[in-house]
This record gives structure tokens, sequence and C-alpha cells, in this order.
């Protein structure tokens, strides 16, 4: 525990846990002190001014990261017939109607995205409680309930983020990885800020976005200075 703690402390040396970073100088700091043995995934967080408990104040979408998270996700498509024929042909790591259904209610859950064609949904209802807890849900509001699965197939696997507020209106996401150079992450983050700012509410009051903060997985937060991440950041 010690030899953490000391690695930690290190690690915030040098950042001022008060200041606003520019976005650019933010991601630097990120960068040099993601020195673990494996690639570590940069997150941001940002809170805003909503309260997901109200319907009108409820914030969630999907963003495509114009240089990929990274990460290589496993997608699940449920789908019949011609539709999961073109599922597989467009690289779908699991494809299933009725036998999906039975594998994950078994309790294997081996994907990272869930896609469906609308004439599933009613078969797929059936997993809420085990999918929805998970964030694997398909939803046609971000695009995984469609009956272009090609589409969405490449989205996911080419470095769409769904994103969604949580409790105390924090959201939430993955922007690449470390290794990736600071120009790509800068733009991923922008991205992703710039996504959130349009799925602003319409019961939003006051600043929507009220903070924003980057990290690798092991490292420690920086928090930026959200006017130099998107100009509709109020």
């Amino acid at each position: 525990m010690a030899k953490i703690a000391k690695r930690i402390a290190k690690a915030r040396e040098g950042i001022d846990r008060v200041k606003l970073y520019p976005v650019a100088e933010a991601v630097h700091l990120v960068k040099e002190r993601a020195g673990q043995k494996f690639d570590e995934t940069v997150e941001i967080a940002m809170n805003l001014g909503v309260d997901p408990k109200h319907a009108d104040q409820m914030v969630r979408g999907v963003v495509n990261l114009p240089n990929g998270t990274g990460r290589t996700l496993r997608v699940a498509v449920f789908a019949r017939g011609a539709k999961a024929d073109e599922a597989k042909a467009a690289g779908a790591d699991i494809v299933g109607a009725e036998d999906l259904v039975a594998t994950i209610q078994g309790g294997t859950i081996e994907f990272d995205r869930c896609i469906a064609t609308p004439d599933l949904m009613p078969l797929v209802g059936r997993l809420g409680k085990v999918l929805g807890p998970r964030g694997l849900m398909p939803n046609p509001k971000v695009g995984t309930v469609t009956m272009d699965v090609a589409a969405a197939i490449k989205a996911s696997k080419g470095g769409a983020v769904e994103f969604r507020a949580e409790k105390a209106g924090i959201v939430q996401g993955s922007v690449g990885k470390a290794s990736f150079g600071a120009d790509k992450l800068v733009e991923n983050i922008r991205a992703f800020v710039d996504a959130v700012a349009k799925a602003k509410p319409q019961g939003a009051k006051g600043t929507y976005i009220q903070r924003v903060a980057i990290s690798s997985t092991m490292g420690p937060g920086v928090k930026v200075d959200p006017a130099t991440v998107a100009a509709a950041a109020g």
C-alpha cells in the first residue's frame, strides 16, 4: 500500500489540483504520467448541470471519435434471416435470436456492444434486467436499434462511444489510449465534449457543462478549462 501511495503522490507532482488547464496542456500532463506496463485508457469525466432523475434533464447519446478508441469491441447482434447474414458479413462477433437470449440468460456475456433489429426488441426486452445495468441494452437513441446493422457494427468497431448522465449528472467515457498522439487525443476529447453539448436537454438550467477532467487508467485527474474544449461549453 505504501508503494502505491508513493507512486500516486509522485504522479500528482506538478499538477495544480485547482487550476483549469487548456486541453492540450492537460493531455500532455496525462500522457506524461501514464507510465504503466500496459497502454492506459484515457478517460473523460464531465459534471453537468442536470438532474437525471427528471426525464427532461436526461442526457444520452453516442459520439463517433475521429481517431477511434484504441480498443477492439466485441459486438453482438440480435437479428434473423437476411439481417443476420448482413451482421455476420459486417464483422459482428456474435449473431443470434432466441439462442442468444438463452446464452445471455445462462450468464454468458461475451460482448461490449449490443445491436438489435427493431422486430427483435420484444425478445431482447426479456434481458432488460441483465443488459440494462451493464449499459448494454440496445436503444434507438444511440443507434443500436436499427435495420442498418452493417452501419451500426462499423460505427461500434470504428470508435463509437455511448454516453449517459449517471447520478449527480456525471458523464464519463473513454477518449483513446495514452499511446495516441496528443493531437489525436485532443480531437477525440473535443468530439466527445461537443456531442455532450449538443445533447443538452430542454430541462437543463444554468451552466450546463460545469466541470471537465481527464485522466489515464492509473493516473491522477487533470481539470480542463471547458472554454478550450468546445465553443458550446456554456
